[in-house]
């Protein structure tokens, strides 16, 4: 048993972020302003986006990408089961249906041959999760789109800094969506980002983030007449302030040291995992680079007298902050009542969800901490070997 517990994540919070939130406090400007300007210039450049529009959280990126997109009461969006309930729920909020499609079970992305299968005349968009860091199929999720004319919005929560070949995820689909949440690969604590090549689509964001304002506070703040703006359409109120883009705007600088830390955590649990018959470690797919937001076993129950549940019970009792990504929505009451979804209607979902644990994974694990979880593995994986 390890001496001391080892959190599922821990944000790597330092003094630069500090320094940072503190000189905006100093500023007295708080809300969407010129920080909040640097940091989508920054990760527009990062990703290589030509818009990147900062907003509140992931969720509102979702949302405002799929508004955006046109999507309506009476439209459905194409997605997978097997993500967070934000992802179907901001379809949910467009008054449109969350279609889902069954995974592939070595790795939990949608499958694109099931996308092509549930098209219909009201699909307006495909909405698929890069789940965990490893980036879906793409290519052939945008030629499905681009064929039947449909807007593909990337779910990329987990996906910085994931690439397909040479180009990142935040440059693949019409519109991607990124967040900042605490447990991300780079935090705000809260907050999102969209990004798009398309520039009616960036303005129409920008507006639609704070109230449909023509101009936010910050634009009007510099000019003569400061009390002038139009509102074109009904918007929301989920921009992001300055506080927050200012620790943004550090943590962007250290995405990179970030990943490195991450894939050296993931190659040792892979190096170590490999050598465990009960356990199946996720593998990275030729030409992708996985952001390692997660890194997900999968238990063979086969071989073992305990199942998922007592697998994460067992690691906690040894001090390793295991936790499990996710409850398939269909399996959910909501998605159930709501949509006539039931259990059995996406096997390979349900198949991967009671296997999958997530490892602690994060850029301040010391390398005795990465011995510390392999080791537990290890250990349940020899006592309760069937």
């Amino acid at each position: 048993m390890t001496g001391r517990f080892i959190p599922f994540n821990r944000p790597q919070i330092e003094e630069e972020e500090i320094r940072a939130a503190v000189e905006t406090l100093r500023s007295r400007w708080l809300t969407t302003g010129p920080r909040a300007e640097e940091f989508e210039r920054d990760f527009a450049r990062y990703v290589g986006a030509r818009h990147a529009i900062a907003v509140s959280s992931g969720t509102a990126a979702l949302q405002l990408a799929l508004v955006t997109a046109g999507v309506s009461a009476g439209d459905e969006v194409i997605t997978t089961p097997f993500t967070f309930t934000a992802t179907a729920e901001v379809i949910v909020h467009c008054g449109a249906r969350p279609v889902f499609v069954d995974v592939r079970p070595e790795d939990a992305l949608m499958d694109p041959a099931r996308v092509e299968a549930s098209l219909t005349p009201r699909t307006k968009a495909i909405l698929p999760v890069h789940y965990a860091g490893q980036p879906c199929d793409v290519e052939r999720l945008g030629a499905v789109a681009a064929a039947s004319r449909l807007v593909l919005v990337d779910d990329a929560a987990h996906a910085l800094p994931a690439r397909v070949g040479g180009r990142m995820v935040g440059t693949l689909g019409d519109l991607t969506a990124f967040s900042f949440y605490a447990t991300k690969t780079i935090t705000t604590g809260e907050g999102g980002m969209v990004t798009t090549a398309k520039e009616e689509y960036a303005e129409r964001i920008r507006a639609l983030r704070l109230h449909g304002l023509s101009r936010d506070a910050w634009t009007r703040h510099d000019a003569d007449e400061s009390w002038q703006y139009e509102v074109h359409e009904p918007g929301y109120k989920c921009n992001m302030m300055d506080l927050l883009a200012a620790i943004g705007i550090e943590q962007l600088k250290k995405c990179d040291a970030f990943h490195a830390a991450r894939c050296r955590c993931a190659s040792a649990y892979t190096a170590a995992f490999s050598r465990m018959e009960a356990i199946i470690p996720p593998r990275e797919a030729a030409g992708r680079q996985n952001a390692w937001h997660l890194y997900v076993i999968l238990i063979r129950p086969e071989m073992l007298t305990i199942d998922r549940g007592q697998f994460v019970r067992q690691l906690r009792a040894r001090n390793i902050g295991a936790s499990v990504h996710f409850i398939p929505l269909h399996l959910q009451p909501y998605y159930r009542k709501a949509f006539g979804y039931a259990p059995g209607d996406f096997p390979n979902a349900e198949w991967f969800y009671e296997r999958c644990i997530s490892l602690p994974i994060y850029p301040g694990m010391t390398q005795d901490d990465v011995l510390s979880v392999i080791e537990a593995v290890a250990d349940l994986s020899r006592r309760f070997r069937r």
